[in-house]
Order: C-alpha cells, then structure tokens, then sequence
C-alpha cells in the first residue's frame, strides 16, 4: 500500500490513504486526557475524554507531527512518500555560518552581543535555523530570551527573511515589558511593537504581545508573519492558543519555547504538531552543576494532623488552607527565614487573604501581596522593590509568580498550598534558580500534610517527590506534628 502526504498550509498536512489505514491513525493519535473524567463534559458524557490528533473525515493532521506518521506507516511496510512537499527543503547551515552570525569577521561585525553566549544556547539556536520548527526544552534561568534573540535576528537578516516579520506571544503583560527590555539589553536597536490591554497595532518586525491581545488581531494580521515564537509553549495545549497557531495557516517558521511539559504522550504531541520536535537545550541540574544558576536544596516538610476521616480532594484542600495551626505554622517559617521569600498560595480568597492578614501585623511594609487583581505597574515596582534590598516576603498566587517573573535575589521559596502539576513545581522553583550578589543557593520549602488517613496531598508530594528524584534534585524530608 502507498501512503502520500501533502501539504494543506503550514499547519496541517492531508495523508492520503484508504479507510482502514485512517481508522488506524485515528486509533493511533488518540489518547486519554489526564484528570478527564472530572471535567464537567466528560461527567455529562459529551467528551469521551480523549484527544484525537488525526482527522477521519479530513484525513488531517498536524505537519509537525510527519515523524511519527512516517514511523507509523514503515513500520507496518506501507510505503511513504510526499515528505519533501511538506517540509520543503531546509536549508543546512554550517558551524561556520553560525560563528559568523555571531561573531563576524575582521571586516564585518557580527551579531553585536555584549557577552558571548553559551555553547548549548548556541546548538540550540543552530539546531533550530537548521530545521524552522522547533520546540526548545529549556528550564527557567538558561538565557532563553536570548535563543530568542538570536532566532529573531537570524530570521530578518539577509541571511534568512529580508522584511522578516516575527511575533512573539507570551502569557502576561509582564513578560511583554521584559522580553522587550531584554532585547534592547542585547542590542536591539530597532522599534518593537509591544500589545496588551487590547491595543491592535502590528507594524514592526518584532512585536512581542500577550496571547489575549493577538486573539483578537483579524485574520489578515494573523497571516501576515513569517516567524511565530510561542514563549511559555506548553500552555498552547489550551484551546484558544491552539487557535491562534491553527489561523497562522501562512508562517512557516515556528518556534515554542518552554522550560518543562507536564510528562503526558499527549502533550508534548500536540505541542511538536504545533511547533516542531523537541530539543532538550539542557537541565536545571546541568546549570547548577556548571556554577549558571543557584543550587537548590529541597525540605519537603510533612505536617502531620490528628487523625482525619478520608474528604473528597476539595474538601480537603478547604479543610488545609482554613486550618489556623497550618498558617501559622507558615507564618513561623517564613518569619525565621534570611533573604528574600517568595510564598506560593492557590487560592486568592481562601488563603492568600488569610495568610497577608497574619503576616502584615508582623512584617508591615516589608510584605507584598500580588494576585490576580494586581495591576502590572505595581508587580514590577515589586520586583525591583526585592532586587534591591533584603528580608522582603512576596506573598502570590500561583498563577502570577509561578511563570515568567524574573527575581534573581529569592532566597526562599515556601509551596503554602499542595500541587501535584509538574509544571506548576518546576516552574515555581525556577523563581529562586537566578543567582545574584552574594547569592549561591536556593531553599525551597515545600509542605503537605499528613492526615492519617488515605488523603490527597499526601499522595501529591509523592508525586512531588518522583519529579525531584527524576530531575536529579537533593532533597530531605522532615514531619512535625500540628499542634
């Protein structure tokens, strides 16, 4: 049998094929969304709780995932072909081509950098040129701003897209103010075009938005760049960002970037059909064992609680986060820790709230609450407020402090409410990984409770735990009774 694809646009490829061979690929690029049957539409049975990649009507599928349909025909003996007409002949660059894009020669000047940089962000940025899709595996404090860089002015050089136009979308507004300010610290001279808070102005090479700003951009905005960085990547698995890169049916060139994926099959192939295949740039362990990022040391602290009865995973977390004796535990820990703390909190009303009401009587100014509702102008007078002096306590929501937010003088990091995310934990610890001055390590608290009962966030530090042992981190546990 002869299996053909083709190309549709540059996000998905058609396979030609007959009836059966589609059911199997259907079958094959299917997969069970973890934590599915506690979503509301699977529980009213109008999702089956799985994710289909391949399309039996169409016959469509992601361009970005042609490896693995390649793998799945040859390994059953079908015979495959039309690969050139979907990812087209790639130009190979050579090391020589990338040393003088950086550095340049006697008579031209390179890439201008003010530092050099380092020799996996460099493979990285190769590696990348070399194939025009890829998503880079690249954990917080490895310099992934400035493989950005590098791409970007690759792509608008001569040596690549004359009148290049590239956008890069990024979850907050925060990160919109520092990849900019990243950019012009590397040397950027030319305008960049920054979008959040609605504004629908796209005119220059580079514009750098929020993925709620270029939402709404009309399609021909949409289709009208060459290169798409989507930074923060592993959150494209959402629905909206799907959107996004599905419309960008014309941008050939696709980059994500992202410093862990959540361990799923599922996730990392809808992420590669969106972007390209995974590189793997380097490991938080690697960074620390070559003196780039701080050392982590890890205290997994068990609280243990009288004998409880076994509640559903809400109730518990209810019954967690309004425990007094748990805050003020919290409270005690943080009080007795040196440098800047940063506390990480789910629940703005439950907890956040609970814990600054107790912590403001004893720490006053030196105490900053951010959350949701905290507007972008004052969570960056926060952040240069810590970098700029010691024994503050950042008391934040998970979802404001857990990604993107730069701080190299944290300390500590306290986990005040369980997750079980993989992504959530890595990205929270890489909130203390940066070094500064005068500081080489990092302490992370992580605390769970212990019910004496079968419970949840118990079971979730195990989870924890397994993600530490798989990443190579040094860590001790250590239980106290709740009084």
């Amino acid at each position: 049998m002869k299996v053909t694809v083709s190309k549709v646009d540059e996000v998905f490829m058609h396979v030609d094929c007959d009836d059966g061979l589609a059911k199997d690929l259907h079958d094959f690029f299917s997969f069970k969304v973890p934590g599915a049957k506690f979503m509301p539409s699977y529980k009213n049975k109008w999702w089956d709780g799985k994710v289909y990649l391949f399309s039996i009507k169409t016959h469509k599928i992601y361009i970005g995932l042609l490896p693995y349909v390649d793998e799945f025909c040859r390994e059953r003996g079908f015979e495959f072909e039309g690969i050139q007409d979907v990812i087209g002949d790639k130009t190979r660059i050579t090391d020589e081509d990338v040393d003088f894009f950086i550095n340049g020669d006697d008579l031209i000047p390179g890439l201008g950098l003010p530092f050099a940089p380092r020799d996996y962000q460099v493979d990285a940025f190769k590696s990348t040129v070399q194939y025009g899709r890829q998503l880079l595996l690249s954990p917080t404090a490895s310099g992934k701003s400035l493989i950005i860089y590098m791409l970007c002015r690759w792509f608008e050089g001569e040596m690549s897209l004359p009148n290049c136009k590239t956008v890069i979308i990024v979850p907050t507004t925060s990160l919109v103010e520092q990849m900019t300010k990243d950019f012009q610290e590397y040397g950027y001279k030319e305008p960049i075009c920054k979008i959040y808070s609605g504004q629908e102005v796209f005119d220059s090479p580079i514009t750098v938005t929020t993925w709620q700003s270029f939402a709404k951009a009309p399609k021909e905005v949409l289709q009208s760049f060459d290169v798409v960085v989507g930074d923060e990547a592993h959150l494209f698995k959402a629905q909206t960002l799907k959107g996004i890169l599905e419309k960008m049916k014309t941008t050939a060139i696709r980059i994500g970037t992202t410093g862990t994926l959540d361990g799923s099959e599922v996730h990392r192939l809808q992420l590669e059909g969106l972007f390209g295949p995974v590189k793997k740039v380097i490991t938080t362990k690697e960074l620390m064992d070559e003196g780039t990022i701080a050392n982590l040391n890890i205290d997994c602290v068990i609280l243990r609680h009288t004998k409880m009865k076994k509640m559903t995973y809400q109730d518990e977390m209810d019954y967690l986060v309004g425990n007094d004796n748990r805050n003020e535990f919290i409270c005690n820990l943080v009080y007795s820790l040196k440098g800047n703390t940063l506390v990480l909190f789910q629940y703005v009303e439950k907890h956040g709230t609970v814990l600054h009401g107790k912590m403001f009587k004893r720490l006053g100014d030196k105490l900053h609450y951010v959350y949701g509702g905290t507007d972008v102008t004052d969570r960056e007078e926060v952040r240069e407020l810590v970098e700029k002096s010691n024994d503050n306590v950042i008391l934040a929501s998970y979802g404001t402090f857990s990604t993107g937010v730069n701080i190299k003088k944290i300390d500590n990091v306290v986990f005040a409410s369980p997750s079980k995310s993989r992504i959530r934990n890595l990205q929270s610890i890489g909130r203390g990984l940066r070094k500064a001055d005068g500081k080489t390590s990092m302490k992370l608290f992580d605390i769970s409770d212990d019910l004496q009962c079968e419970n949840h966030t118990l079971n979730h530090l195990k989870e924890r735990i397994n993600i530490y042992n798989e990443e190579n981190f040094s860590y001790e546990i250590r239980q106290f009774d709740l009084k």
